[in-house]
């Protein structure tokens, strides 16, 4: 039988088993795959330890590429050896082989790699509609984001240099700040050290600017409001250090008429016709060299827990996978 990692109870990486499961054939519109590279991502973690409710026992993991093994009736847009990507859907992608929906599934165009698009499908189109929809970003801009050298950060700095944006981006420490900068991030700020309010004002003359992009939590906010111009878009994308207090909502009128928003990839891709001219965007920079998003570590399937306590330790930089 296949191996997958499974949580019987919620907690630290402890918790994550790797154990036989039965995997049966696919239902209607439903294809079976067999992975080659399992993204890892820092919402797993958030499955793992209980902070987004899952129901017990319970597979983990979003996002996933491999070759299709079988496909169920009412399933024509794939066959067997389709090579294919995904995100979304029920979760359970750390696995060797397992059964998902099939509207979920892309295919990986010529060009791209198997381990490229695992990382992609979530961390990927989830910066193209950080970027291209919910601030639509255009050459001039001059954007903020937190955690530049992580997984979504680097493929953000390469997409807003693409798009012709000044980014200055936050990062953890001196590497962290050289990887960003290869990446596209035009100005970082090491905010262990530097006051990122004091410099985001300093970088922009005075202005702030339109939208800060962050997916660390608590120890940026509320700070990340100060950096924003008058009528400017916070948007919260993650958690990292924790999650964002409640705060009194007068708050953002008090700090220039603000916008606050908590938008999810499941949103933006619950339409097929989206989550395909999402991947098409996307898969276009890769092939035509725009964003490179090689895997920056890799772990056995039955490390998993190694890799979530690298990954939550800050230890990790861009993004990294498993491999069955």
């Amino acid at each position: 039988m296949p191996n997958a990692i499974r949580i019987h109870e919620v907690g630290g990486p402890e918790v994550l088993k790797f154990e036989s499961v039965s995997v049966g054939e696919p239902g209607a519109n439903e294809a079976r795959i067999r992975h080659t590279a399992i993204g890892v991502n820092y919402i797993d973690t958030y499955h793992r330890s209980g902070l987004y409710k899952v129901a017990l026992p319970s597979g983990i993991g979003s996002e996933g590429a491999g070759v299709v093994e079988a496909v169920g009736a009412g399933v024509t847009e794939f066959k067997p050896g389709d090579r294919v990507a995904y995100s979304g859907g029920p979760i359970g992608a750390y696995a060797e082989v397992r059964v998902l929906p099939s509207d979920r599934l892309v295919k990986i165009p010529e060009g791209v790699s198997d381990r490229s698009a695992a990382t992609l499908m979530l961390k990927g189109l989830t910066v193209q509609y950080l970027l291209r929809q919910t601030y639509r970003v255009k050459a001039g801009d001059t954007i903020m984001l937190h955690a530049a050298a992580g997984g979504i950060g680097l493929i953000a700095c390469q997409w807003a240099r693409a798009l012709g944006a000044t980014v200055i981006g936050t990062v953890g420490s001196d590497e962290k700040a050289a990887l960003a900068k290869a990446n596209g991030c035009t100005h970082t700020i090491v905010y262990t050290r530097e006051p990122f309010v004091e410099r985001v004002k300093e970088l922009t003359g005075g202005k702030g600017v339109p939208v800060v992009y962050d997916a660390v939590g608590k120890d940026t906010f509320p700070a990340s409001l100060d950096c924003l111009s008058p009528r400017g878009l916070f948007v919260s994308f993650g958690n990292a250090s924790g999650a964002i207090p409640s705060f009194d909502i007068l708050l953002l009128s008090q700090k220039g008429s603000l916008y606050v928003t908590r938008p999810t990839l499941v949103t933006y891709t619950s339409k097929r016709s989206d989550l395909l001219a999402m991947a098409a965007e996307m898969f276009e920079l890769v092939r035509t060299g725009k964003l490179v998003n090689d895997p920056r570590q890799s772990y056995a399937l039955k490390d998993a827990a190694q890799a979530h306590r690298d990954l939550e330790a800050r230890k990790t930089t861009g993004s990294t996978i498993l491999l069955p």
